[in-house]
């Protein structure tokens, strides 16, 4: 199956959007400062600090992705219900995100810089979204990422508005 996020993607390199995701991430929350940061840009909609702590989340269930995906054959990836997860998000700071983010996301670079070329075509399947590749994993991670940063990007233009 396709990389749900391939719309996100297009032709960019997978790889270098997730090489500069942390960096941008911390420019945006910087630019919006710690009172927008949590202020949501609708109802039902996550604030910005929500948003980075999905961002780390989703990059924890990343490494455990690819490191299973690598590492056992015909691996079956659990799915996680985001919603369910956010449940805990006043639990978390933007800043404590960040650096969980940007800590494991140095970490998994590291993994997918030196995971040898035939290794992405590793199969893994996943319950909802069927049989997928150690590269459609890396894929998904790189338009997820465009995804929120977007979201991120255009909330960010609409409080300095």
């Amino acid at each position: 199956m396709l990389n749900p996020y391939a719309s996100f993607l297009g032709t960019r390199d997978p790889k270098a959007v997730i090489g500069g995701t942390a960096a941008r991430l911390r420019d945006l929350a910087a630019q919006l400062g710690p009172q927008k940061l949590d202020r949501s840009p609708a109802p039902g909609k996550w604030s910005p600090r929500e948003i980075l702590c999905h961002l780390a989340d989703c990059e924890v269930v990343f490494a455990v992705r690819l490191r299973q995906t690598l590492a056992q054959p015909h691996h079956v990836i659990q799915p996680f219900d985001q919603d369910d997860w956010a449940r805990q998000y006043a639990s978390f700071t933007a800043e404590q995100a960040l650096a969980v983010f940007a800590s494991l996301r140095q970490w998994n670079e590291a993994l997918i810089r030196n995971t040898p070329a035939e290794a992405f075509a590793k199969q893994v399947s996943h319950p909802e979204r069927g049989d997928m590749t150690f590269q459609t994993i890396v894929e998904t991670m790189g338009g997820h990422d465009l995804n929120h940063l977007q979201q991120l990007e255009k909330i960010a233009a609409d409080t300095a508005a």
